[in-house]
């Protein structure tokens, strides 16, 4: 029943623009999770025509249309990254500084097209990338070549550059008098906070990222760098034209002054409390947890190799994580992947429910949940109407969350990407 499988991939590569309609599929695996209901759906089969899930439920009409059996597999939305960042690599193969100033644009931007492909390979297409950490406005170029199909890839939802406060970030360490090349762009007051967000915006960011904290020195903890008038400056900017605010904050205070600036999302929040919490309740912003990356770091740099008890570096996310959960906070599925390797995103989903929550809703902050936050109206649940952007994986990740490794079908706007 799946023979039809690799010639209809070589086919949606390689056919031109031109080509005539691409026939109507039938889906048909063991279960479909829609996304929503934390319960798969046994028997359910799923018809697409053209880029568009056309129907869901059993025993649909196949009349015309391929058969595309799976077996032992669960049916699932395409996965949706929310914190990435392309074109960095593992900080345990290169430095994070090394990286930034000693790798070529071009050498970088090959790696960020081939970590692109196996982003999507693993069952995530789509996926917010949020800072080329030094690479300039080189991911709303791959958002472009992705988009055009020229190389394959999730849909990309870019930051550009992000926006730090002068002398607040890095690389560091340097002849204070020597200008040296930044992993962000620097502002210094409101108004060049607003020119940096128009700046980004005129170069394709679609969504803003703030780094409401960092560490100033080499060895100090991380304190608050933007001001709340900066970010709320920014902030208005940004929602002006119609973008979503991410912002970096770990400490308490760099995450209240961004929830009161108009963030729409917190990255990391390790130092999180009652209040923060309930007030980012209060005001419907998300936190993105990015677990792995912690563990990432502690491994690398701790020597951790993942027994229990974690470090306390994990184990402060843990809580933070579990906090939020317990408050009711919206959460987003994003791990800081780059910090570890692309295509292994699903560490951050094991890291979740390691920390607490159940795998249903796991996939569903991955799915539907992502789709939400980052006001995708046109995809993360399985739908009439909705993009056509499914993953098949062998077993059931409702129970095993493990199963989103073992990816069987990849189909994006319709096409098959990625079949096993």
């Amino acid at each position: 029943m799946r023979h039809f499988i690799l010639p209809l991939l070589a086919f949606s590569l390689a056919a031109p623009a031109t080509a005539l309609p691409q026939q109507a599929i039938l889906i048909r695996p063991a279960r479909v999770f829609d996304g929503v209901d934390p319960r798969p759906h046994e028997g359910w089969e799923v018809l697409v025509k053209g880029d568009r899930i056309a129907a869901v439920g059993p025993n649909l009409d196949a009349r015309d249309a391929e058969i595309m059996a799976l077996p032992d597999s669960t049916l699932m939305p395409g996965m949706i990254e929310g914190h990435s960042h392309l074109f960095l690599h593992p900080y345990n193969e290169t430095l994070w500084n090394d990286q930034v100033l000693h790798e070529p644009l071009a050498l970088r931007t090959a790696r960020a097209v081939a970590q692109a492909e196996r982003t999507l390979k693993a069952g995530f297409t789509t996926e917010r990338d949020l800072g080329t950490e030094g690479a300039g406005f080189a991911d709303a170029g791959l958002r472009q070549a992705i988009d055009k199909g020229i190389v394959p890839g999730p849909r990309l939802l870019v930051a550009t550059k992000a926006i730090v406060a002068r002398g607040a970030y890095g690389p560091k360490g340097f002849e204070p008098g020597l200008p040296i090349p930044q992993g962000a762009q620097e502002v210094s007051g409101t108004d060049e906070i607003v020119r940096a967000v128009r700046e980004q915006i005129a170069g394709g960011a679609d969504l803003i990222k703030f780094y409401a904290d960092y560490h100033w020195g080499p060895g100090e903890p991380s304190r608050p760098t933007l001001s709340e008038a900066e970010m709320a400056a920014g902030a208005a900017a940004a929602h002006d034209a119609g973008r979503e605010v991410a912002v970096h904050a770990s400490t308490a205070e760099g995450m209240m002054r961004a929830v009161r600036a108009g963030a729409d999302t917190i990255e990391h929040g390790y130092a999180g409390t009652s209040e923060v919490f309930r007030l980012m309740k209060a005001k419907g912003v998300a936190l993105c947890p990015t677990l792995a990356a912690s563990e990432a770091y502690a491994r690398y740099f701790e020597g951790w190799q993942g027994e229990e008890p974690a470090p306390e570096s994990v184990q402060e996310n843990r809580r933070s994580f579990q906090l939020a959960m317990k408050i009711g906070v919206p959460i987003c599925m994003g791990g800081d992947v780059g910090v570890y390797s692309h295509g292994n995103n699903a560490n951050e989903m094991e890291a979740m429910v390691t920390a607490g929550m159940p795998a249903s809703q796991v996939l569903k902050a991955a799915t539907s949940g992502n789709a939400a936050i980052f006001r995708l109206r046109d995809r993360g649940s399985i739908r009439p109407s909705l993009l056509a952007d499914l993953v098949a994986v062998e077993g059931d990740p409702s129970t095993d969350i493990s199963a989103v490794r073992k990816v069987r079908l990849v189909m994006k706007g319709g096409k098959v990407v990625s079949a096993n």
